[in-house]
Formats: structure tokens, C-alpha cells, sequence
């Protein structure tokens, strides 16, 4: 079971509707959808993170590289297959 814990968000009303909008047409609750993006955008942001890494770490000559570059197309393609 997981563990969930509340957080109270404040909308600005376009971003509300927006959200309102997908959930209805989902048919889910909009906490439920909420949750989706959020966990979508965290993972879209860490995938930018570690190609900001990879590049850092290319640039500078790291050994490791070819291995860095295969976890990080692991990565990516995980992200998509769950996207998608």
C-alpha cells in the first residue's frame, strides 16, 4: 500500500480550468489528475537534469561516458513507454 500525503495547492483560475477540463474528460477526480502531471513533470525534468549532467560530464572528458549515455537512453526510453 502506498502512502499518500495531502497538500493543499492554490490555482490561479486558467490553470484550475485547465485542470477541471482533463479531469472530465478522463473521468477522473482532479486530484487524481493533478497527481499525473505532476509525477510527469517530475519525471521529465529529472530526465532533463541527467542529460544536463551528461553533457557536463562529456564535456569534461569522463571516462565513464558510454555507460552514463546508456543508462540515460534506459531512462528516456522508460519515460516515453510511460508517456506513451
Amino acid at each position: 500500500m502506498r502512502v499518500m500525503e495531502r497538500l493543499n495547492l492554490t490555482l490561479d483560475a486558467p490553470t484550475s480550468s485547465a485542470l477541471a477540463r482533463h479531469a472530465r474528460r478522463q473521468g477522473k477526480p482532479r486530484a487524481a489528475v493533478a497527481r499525473e502531471l505532476i509525477q510527469e513533470a517530475l519525471g521529465r525534468r529529472e530526465a532533463l537534469e541527467r542529460q544536463r549532467k551528461l553533457a557536463r560530464d562529456y564535456a569534461a572528458g569522463r571516462e565513464d561516458g558510454a555507460a552514463v549515455l546508456a543508462d540515460l537512453e534506459t531512462l528516456q526510453l522508460e519515460v516515453l513507454d510511460r508517456d506513451g
